[in-house]
């Protein structure tokens, strides 16, 4: 299908030399270009350019295309949202209450709530159950503004039921427009049936969940929950090791409830991203400068458990790049609406909104591998994008939080 949009009143984010991701002060650059046009082939961007310079007869349109206008409206690259737990049995509003009444994370964890709870319930639900629930989550997800998802395991807990969620994060990916990728998280908690032999639990996980997860070719990556209370760096270390060697590249859970050194064990195993980092301080910035690894910041699961808040604004005039993401999951945030993370990050975190679109979209798309197809406005990128409602400025989206300011959503070039 071909696809021709005229009369856009600014493209966001786009680019003619594409960067895989934008950092310290280069986050302030956002580049836009008005009165616009896109043509796109194929599910790909083919071209782009000014109105003034249109022309219908353009040999690169092709015969046939199908033709949007979009007086008034600005177009953006779709959100990238490179951390979720959308796989999942039911929800845990009762956890909601005692968090309310004063409960920590930790304690509601020791008590067989939290991510427990959630393993409980998953065992009981049937792959069908759980992929048509992910699929109304997923579409929710794109009506908001997000073309690309990463879903992570860490709800079963044991082989079978690890596998489970995999399987059915890859019927997702075979069946849904959007982007995903799998993250195998088997070490999310330690099972009840482990809470005195842990050793035996890690044990599993390298001797028999890593090798069967990559000989069904389940994941693309491997993430742990490096932190107080939950698994050690040693640990981790081990974890890491055993998923390199299968090919899975990390992505770690750092630094949510302690400076747990999380941060720069990823840092060490080439970790893709670290995420959460409510507590980062001096040495773990100074790790993360000059690497690969993509920080990342979940704001609806600080928000909604009241907890500090990450030093987004100290790590971009430090030098780093700033991702942010969604954290869509049963117990810590329950919502995948990127529109109010990037209003979060400008309200809580103090981003510039240029900085905060960055934040959502390249960045992001850096943090699951996706930044050559996803996260700008680039040609030869897929046509992942959304045309808004007619708002005044790009500043508008982050400021009118709340409301969905979305007006189509593009997904390889097809209204969904």
């Amino acid at each position: 299908m071909n696809l021709l949009i005229i009369n856009i009143k600014k493209i966001v984010q786009v680019e003619t030399q594409p960067v895989s991701f934008r950092a310290g002060y280069e986050m302030q650059r956002l580049d836009t270009l008005d009165n616009a046009y896109i043509f796109v082939s194929g599910g790909r961007i083919k071209g782009f350019g000014s109105m003034d310079a249109f022309t219908d007869s353009n040999p690169d349109f092709g015969c046939k295309y199908d033709t949007v206008d979009a007086r008034g409206q600005m177009l953006f690259p779709a959100f990238c949202d490179s951390h979720t737990h959308i796989v999942y049995a039911g929800s845990r509003e009762i956890e909601y209450i005692d968090k309310i009444r004063g409960l920590s994370y930790e304690e509601i964890a020791k008590r067989g709530g939290g991510i427990l709870h959630s393993a409980e319930r998953l065992h009981s639900a049937s792959e069908d159950e759980l992929y048509e629930s992910a699929c109304l989550r997923l579409h929710e997800m794109a009506m908001y503004g997000t073309g690309a998802v990463e879903i992570k395991s860490g709800y079963g807990l044991t082989t079978e039921d690890e596998l489970k969620m995999l399987r059915v994060i890859r019927r997702l990916k075979e069946t849904s427009p959007l982007e995903i990728k799998a993250t195998f998280l088997g070490a999310h908690a330690v099972p009840l049936q482990y809470q005195k032999r842990k050793k035996m639990y890690i044990d599993l996980i390298i001797n028999e969940m890593i090798p069967m997860v990559a000989s069904e070719d389940l994941a693309d990556f491997i993430d742990v929950f490096c932190d107080k209370g939950f698994f050690t760096t040693s640990e981790t270390e081990r974890i890491l090791m055993q998923g390199l060697k299968y090919g899975l590249r990390p992505k770690i859970h750092a630094n949510e409830l302690a400076c747990s050194g999380g941060i720069q064990i990823g840092v060490k195993y080439g970790a893709l991203s670290v995420d959460h980092l409510e507590y980062t301080k001096e040495a773990e910035m100074l790790a993360l400068l000059g690497t690969e690894t993509m920080p990342t910041i979940l704001p609806g699961a600080a928000f909604f458990l009241n907890m500090p808040l990450a030093p987004a604004r100290q790590m971009i005039d430090y030098g780093l790049p700033v991702a942010m993401a969604s954290d869509y999951n049963p117990g810590s945030s329950p919502s995948g609406n990127m529109q109010m993370i990037l209003s979060m990050a400008c309200i809580k975190y103090r981003l510039l909104p240029a900085e905060a679109i960055n934040a959502v979209t390249l960045n992001t798309a850096y943090a699951m591998n996706l930044n050559e197809d996803c996260g700008s406005i680039a040609v030869g990128k897929k046509a992942h994008f959304f045309l808004t409602e007619e708002i005044p400025t790009v500043e508008f989206m982050p400021y009118a939080y709340g409301s969905n300011k979305i007006k189509k959503m593009f997904l390889h070039g097809q209204i969904i």
